[in-house]
């Protein structure tokens, strides 16, 4: 599709925390820029469980030097995103919500970003903050996309007098298996390809889930892969003794992961290295091996999802910011302001 859209300085792809930031950023260094999401403010948090806590305390959280008022020190899901829906507004940021970026290209003069609706956005620097929670791992087995089978949680009052399966040994699976277990599921079984719960988990999670595990509250299986999935049954493969066995479920919650968007980042031409997809940066600027590409937040980590957070994340941004600003006032260069693109 033709436009005749402005030419921004930067373009951010993305509208989370650490999207929100750089924003932020551009703005006060008197950059013309633009956040597009293809969800709301902050989706992926909206995807949180409802009466879900940050590890984080909110300090640790806050962006733009705004305080983040919350009543106990990790805040809930509906204060973050009244929070941040809060300093979207205090700093007006410029932002075009429900607008997916399908492609990156690189041009003689900036970049052209191309949407699910057609229309083409022109930018002479792109910082891309997608993060990884709206990416499950793919679940590349039979039924793994039955309708039963879920990939998020979000409260558990569904799931009451059933028999519930979760799939994962992570901070997801464990919080949601103790949620679960709280609140009246019938029968829960979770099973966990690795030999333990992964260590990274919220602390105060693991002894909790181990004297659940320990009263026969919670059934677990260590080194058990999940191979099938039937409307009625997961199958099951347990590594230790060999053995194939089937489980009766009313629902499976396959909370094995998440992953960045690795295929708009090596469309883009960005180099991702290793298992992990981590995407080859500048440690200090967090540009890519293409001049001017940036990514901010927590997709600069790939799929090593324990290593960049929002409270870290929050400050890339400036970085990629300061690094712009250095690249203009070391050459000369025509305002975006002025440029029109067609």
């Amino acid at each position: 599709m033709s436009t005749n859209s402005p030419f921004y300085d930067l373009l951010i792809v993305g509208a989370g925390p650490c999207g929100l930031a750089c924003g932020i950023e551009a703005a006060r260094h008197g950059l013309s820029y633009l956040i597009l999401d293809k969800g709301s403010i902050t989706d992926a948090v909206r995807r949180y469980p409802v009466n879900g806590h940050f590890f984080s305390t909110a300090d640790k959280l806050e962006i733009g030097g705004l305080p983040f008022p919350a009543i106990h020190a990790r805040p809930t899901r509906t204060e973050a995103l009244q929070y941040y829906r809060r300093v979207s507004e205090y700093f007006d940021l410029n932002l075009k919500l429900y607008t997916e970026v399908k492609a990156i290209d690189k041009t003689s003069d900036g970049f052209k970003v191309h949407t699910h609706t057609g229309v083409v956005y022109h930018a002479r620097y792109v910082a891309i903050a997608t993060g990884y929670y709206d990416q499950p791992r793919p679940l590349s087995i039979e039924g793994g996309t039955l309708p039963h089978v879920h990939r998020y949680y979000d409260e558990p009052f569904r799931y009451a007098h059933t028999a519930t399966t979760i799939l994962g040994g992570g901070n997801s699976a464990i919080e949601t298996a103790l949620d679960l277990y709280r609140n009246g599921v019938g029968h829960l079984r979770v099973f966990v390809l690795e030999d333990d719960f992964v260590p990274t988990a919220k602390y105060w999670l693991i002894p909790d889930m181990r004297n659940r595990v320990k009263d026969g509250s919670i059934e677990v299986h260590f080194r058990a892969e999940c191979i099938k999935i039937t409307p009625s049954e997961v199958v099951v493969r347990h590594h230790l003794t060999g053995e194939v066995k089937s489980y009766p479920t009313d629902f499976v919650l396959a909370l094995i992961g998440y992953r960045p968007d690795a295929e708009l980042m090596r469309d883009a031409g960005i180099e991702l290295e290793g298992p992990m997809l981590i995407p080859k940066i500048d440690a200090t600027t967090y540009e890519t091996n293409v001049p001017d590409l940036y990514v901010v937040g927590s997709v600069v980590g790939g799929e090593e999802t324990a290593k960049v957070f929002i409270e870290n994340g929050r400050y890339h941004g400036a970085a990629a910011v300061a690094d712009i600003l250095r690249k203009q006032n070391a050459q000369p260069h025509v305002s975006a302001k002025q440029h029109v693109s067609t």
